[in-house]
């Protein structure tokens, strides 16, 4: 009997695992968005790869925001449709177009995603030279590299 009982518990345990270890749906949206994943096939199980810190305050997230993710909020505020819709990628690529500097770092938004340093903290900077970091994230692709799959067409004219 009781060894019946541990195999049940051990099975609920397992089985419960994949949601315990689920991320939200914004982080794992923005992971894949900014190629966190890459070179990673277990980067969802992986509480590393991106911090909750990248948007908010607390390690754990949450309320409140930390100034990036701010950045976000407002432009769900600003694109009211968007957030009806789902469209965090969309939401999240505007915030980076828009070249701020939400942490005020001297750091533009963009260019600390590319470094992989948090866009929310004025602590967290790229080690490299602005000019360095910039020729690099430029070579990538600029902030194209992080629109949303539906948006990455081709641009030239017909």
């Amino acid at each position: 009997m009781v060894r019946g009982v541990a195999a049940l518990l051990a099975g609920l345990v397992i089985l419960g695992l994949p949601v315990a270890l689920a991320m939200p749906r914004y982080r794992s949206q923005a992971i894949v968005q900014f190629h966190y994943d890459a070179g990673n096939p277990l980067w969802e199980l992986d509480r590393r790869v991106m911090a909750c810190t990248f948007c908010h305050v607390n390690v754990g997230g949450g309320a409140p925001w930390n100034p990036f993710g701010e950045a976000i909020r407002a432009g769900f505020r600003a694109d009211a449709e968007a957030g009806q819709k789902g469209k965090f990628p969309d939401v999240l690529y505007a915030v980076l177009k828009a070249d701020g500097d939400a942490d005020g770092d001297g750091y533009p938004d963009g260019l600390e995603v590319f470094a992989r340093t948090l866009p929310g903290d004025p602590e967290s900077r790229p080690d490299k030279p602005l000019a360095d970091l910039k020729a690099g994230f430029a070579a990538a692709g600029g902030v194209a590299q992080y629109a949303p799959k539906a948006q990455k067409t081709s641009t030239s004219a017909p």
